[in-house]
């Protein structure tokens, strides 16, 4: 009966983050949902305060998005929570708190760029489409369902001890080593509309991302050495680019901050 909650749970806690992760898409499209990035201005007007609010908001989703997946937190934390759901337990709780950064998010207009009309605007929603779809698609090349914690909590319910997803850098992975990131800047970025909301949005995001990776490639170099000769070799976020030139093992070979 265990086995099955579990796996019914962290079902329900990826069926969670996909929705979550279509609002997001219509957040940033100011599009399809109640609230967007470019939304009205909360009551009292944007300013230092609304800007306060939402830098607080991605700090907040920072810092839990990093510490709950660093090993030092996951030994702690699996004390507490059964080790099959602790990873989709990660994903609710980064769920929550990005359901609470999408609610309480305060519009700010000022305009930094606006290209409606011109024949910049199909380009650039063109380009934000491709940022979305190239999330998914580097998330199913290495193991979307381990991501989420969906494999944990079936291996749990067949009775299977959980295994580790081997290193292995497939197709996108041999040109960045962190596609899932490179889809997530073009969805912050390209927009016909840049506000200053917007833009906060998409630093803030940003930042985040760039301290991540550092994170995720200096955690476990000991679970996959051979991650240093694949660093030096492929670069972190732009194809051709330069590559690193030392090396500490990640979690995964990508992920989001895990």
């Amino acid at each position: 009966m265990k086995r099955t909650l579990y796996f019914v749970y962290g079902s329900l806690c990826h069926a969670m983050f996909l929705a979550v992760f279509l609002y997001m898409v219509g957040f940033l499209a100011n599009s399809f949902v109640p609230k967007s990035i470019d939304g009205p201005a909360s009551p009292g007007g944007p300013g230092v305060p609304a800007a306060l609010i939402d830098l607080g908001l991605l700090v907040l989703f920072g810092i839990q998005h990093s510490v709950m997946a660093r090993p030092t937190f996951k030994r702690w934390w699996t004390r507490i929570v059964p080790a099959p759901i602790e990873r989709s337990t990660y994903v609710l709780a980064s769920n929550l708190v990005l359901v609470l950064l999408l609610w309480q998010w305060r519009p700010l207009p000022g305009v930094l760029w606006d290209v409606r009309g011109t024949v910049a605007e199909p380009v650039l929603w063109s380009l934000f489409g491709f940022g979305w779809l190239l999330i998914v698609f580097a998330s199913l090349l290495i193991d979307h369902f381990d991501l989420f914690g969906t494999r944990q909590v079936w291996m749990h319910l067949c009775g299977k001890a959980y295994t580790p997803p081997a290193f292995r850098a497939p197709a996108l992975y041999k040109a960045v080593r962190h596609p899932l990131y490179v889809g997530w800047l073009l969805a912050f970025w390209v927009t016909p509309v840049m506000t200053l909301g917007h833009l906060l949005f998409s630093l803030g995001n940003t930042a985040y991302i760039l301290i991540a990776i550092r994170l995720e490639e200096r955690n476990l170099a000991q679970v996959h050495p051979e991650y240093a000769a694949y660093r030096r070799r492929v670069p972190m976020l732009v194809p051709f680019g330069k590559a690193g030139s030392s090396a500490r093992a990640p979690e995964r070979v990508e992920g989001t901050a895990s």
